[in-house]
């Protein structure tokens, strides 16, 4: 336990002060663990995420044979028209586009997707991308909190509990429309002034057609056909029986077999450094979790409340956003998973208490994610993105927003908990 929390916590120090590459850090951290023993090989694997690295390889691959296409640039300039280039609208357009996306996909596709665009239409605007790249990571996550498919912990809440589709709709939808409005006012508020453009800019962008940057029309076929059965199995994945990471690797596969290119060069595209950062991560988290400390944290929590149903929800929402922030929500949620279930045995709470605590935990945890550029996985793609473009997210850079605006949105969610589901 003692090896696992220093590493953890020097490897968080490194990563946070950004002296040494964190994927380095990141790989070096889970190794150390290997090599004390903490964990053997074999728990390392099973302690890794495959379904997420699965999926991150998937659509990065998928992403980068439709960049090919064009497609990206053509609804750059598409979303221009629509704003007339006006930089603060074409940042709370994308925004919310992002938000929507990220309901019914997951935040790492939809971000795969959008920030290519933002990145194209700052850089012809001359403009900084960094209000963009953070409203992109905050509103991902902030809409895939509003549905069952959204992000991975309310899929694993939903697989655990039987609550369906229509249940995290009906329950998590109102509050996350809320935090969407107040988000993006104070989107408006921080950055309406950050942004200078030249008319002529705008003008050069407003007069190119965006019919004229499709570059492959039978790419472009190709990659539509392959976005909408991807975004189909990821919906249907549960009916399927498959895990969303064997859909996007099939399709990935499908889409290298029939676009044309190149592997290698296809391959050059796919961000290794974020997945060997998330390898790594991963195995210094499961350290964490197999020698027991994020169940004592947990249950330290939960005896706190005595059995108090209101405590215990708002223990349950804020322990979970403070966790998320700083660790992935992934095993922390699987630990409480469990938890949540004994607690609520012990003390025979209703059907509706239990519902109520499980709206709680997920509420904390996926609106936790935007805490810090490594609270979830649509944070570290982003940074990943960035970095190789030239723009790298510091972790101060994006602190300074993240973790006010996901106080902000679990204060928002305590009410809206407390109002009408802890009365």
């Amino acid at each position: 336990m003692t090896v696992a929390i220093v590493v953890f916590l020097l490897s968080y120090f490194f990563i946070v002060t950004e002296k040494i590459n964190r994927t380095a850090i990141a790989l070096l951290g889970g190794t150390v663990i290997l090599i004390t023993g903490t964990l053997t090989q074999e728990e390392a694997i099973h302690y890794i995420d495959w379904n997420t690295l699965g999926l991150l390889l998937g659509m990065m691959i998928i992403v980068d044979l439709t960049k090919h296409s064009g497609f990206f640039e053509y609804l750059a300039l598409k979303a221009v028209r629509l704003t007339r280039a006006n930089p603060i609208a074409l940042l709370i357009v994308l925004a919310l586009i992002t938000a929507f996306l990220s309901a019914f996909l997951d935040n790492v596709t939809t971000v795969l997707l959008i920030v290519p665009v933002a990145l194209t239409i700052t850089r012809a605007l001359n403009i900084s991308p960094y209000p963009f790249l953070i409203s992109q990571i905050i509103m991902s996550n902030i809409g895939g909190t509003a549905t069952l498919i959204g992000d991975p912990p309310n899929i694993m809440i939903g697989s655990q509990t039987h609550l369906g589709f229509v249940d995290f709709l009906f329950n998590l939808t109102p509050v996350v429309l809320l935090i969407l409005a107040v988000t993006s006012a104070i989107f408006y508020l921080l950055f309406r002034k950050s942004f200078t453009v030249e008319e002529k800019l705008k003008e050069n962008l407003l007069a190119i057609d965006p019919v004229d940057k499709i570059t492959d029309y039978l790419l472009l076929k190709k990659s539509l056909i392959i976005l909408a059965l991807t975004i189909a199995g990821f919906s249907l994945h549960q009916l399927l029986h498959l895990e969303s990471a064997s859909i996007a690797l099939f399709m990935a596969m499908v889409f290298l077999a029939i676009s044309g290119k190149e592997i290698e060069n296809v391959l050059l595209g796919v961000e290794w450094p974020t997945i060997f950062f998330f390898l790594g991560l991963f195995i210094m988290v499961g350290a964490l979790e197999k020698t027991g400390v994020i169940h004592k944290i947990a249950v330290l929590g939960l005896e706190l409340t005595k059995g108090n149903v209101y405590l215990t929800g708002m223990f349950i929402l804020w322990i979970s956003a403070v966790a998320s922030a700083f660790i992935d929500n992934i095993p922390f949620v699987a630990t409480m998973i469990p938890l949540i279930k004994t607690m609520g045995e012990l003390a025979s709470f209703a059907p509706e208490v239990m519902n109520s605590l499980w709206w709680s935990l997920a509420l904390g945890a996926c609106l936790g994610g935007n805490g810090t550029i490594i609270g979830a996985s649509a944070n570290v793609i982003v940074a990943g993105i960035a970095e190789k473009d030239g723009f790298p997210i510091s972790y101060t850079r994006y602190f300074i927003y993240g973790f006010p605006l996901m106080l902000l949105s679990i204060i928002i969610s305590m009410v809206y908990l407390t109002w009408f589901y802890f009365k």
